[in-house]
């Protein structure tokens, strides 16, 4: 079992936890982690976007000139894709790219990500981080305290201030255990979890 130390908000270390090897010591599947990745900004994907066909643009309901005896080339409708403001051949239509993963690839995809971090020593195990209201200044207080350029940090479900408070921060997110993801854990350069949020995770993806 992976040993990495505890520490309190300002950065001192207070102790040890042992990570379970079934959730944090798991060899890293780079190939399922890219899987996960691209699968979570497929389905982020709104697919609104849309083109007008020749059907669908206004007007070229008539013929410009006769098919004969002009010198120019025929034409049907004004609105044909050769025109200027004619209709979009092939263009994009509102759909749908979402689509769903096998649910054993992405719990290995995120032990993968969860283990990448221990094995690189950007996890770091809080003791507890509560905010009685939402304070933005706290949560950059605690990635300066860990010198950390971006970091996500997981808290147990509940913690609404923490995750108010990171909110204003392009380089943090707080999220709760039970919402982790791969994406996520790999975006941010430091993974910063509280202990009992911990007990979550291991408990959730064991």
């Amino acid at each position: 079992m992976p040993k990495v130390p505890v520490y309190n908000v300002k950065g001192e270390q207070v102790g040890e936890i042992e990570l379970k090897d079934s959730v944090f010591g798991v060899p890293v599947n780079v190939a399922v982690m890219h899987q996960a990745v691209v699968n979570y900004l497929a389905n982020q994907r709104q697919g609104t976007h849309s083109t007008k066909t020749r059907g669908e643009v206004r007007g070229g309901g008539r013929k410009p000139w006769r098919q004969k005896g002009t010198g120019r080339a025929r034409q049907g409708s004004i609105r044909a894709p050769q025109w200027i403001k004619g209709g979009v051949v092939f263009g994009p239509k509102p759909r749908d790219y979402s689509y769903k993963l096998p649910k054993k690839v992405k719990r290995l995809a995120l032990k993968s990500a969860l283990s990448s971090k221990v094995r690189d020593n950007e996890i770091i195990v809080l003791d507890e981080f509560k905010l009685e209201q939402p304070k933005t200044k706290k949560v950059a207080e605690l990635l300066k305290n860990f010198n950390a350029k971006s970091a996500l940090i997981v808290v147990p479900q509940g913690e609404k201030n923490v995750e108010l408070s990171a909110r204003n921060l392009p380089n943090a997110k707080a999220l709760y255990a039970n919402l982790l993801n791969t994406y996520d854990v790999l975006k941010y350069e430091k993974f910063i979890i509280t202990k009992d949020a911990v007990a979550i995770v291991e408990e959730v993806f064991a």
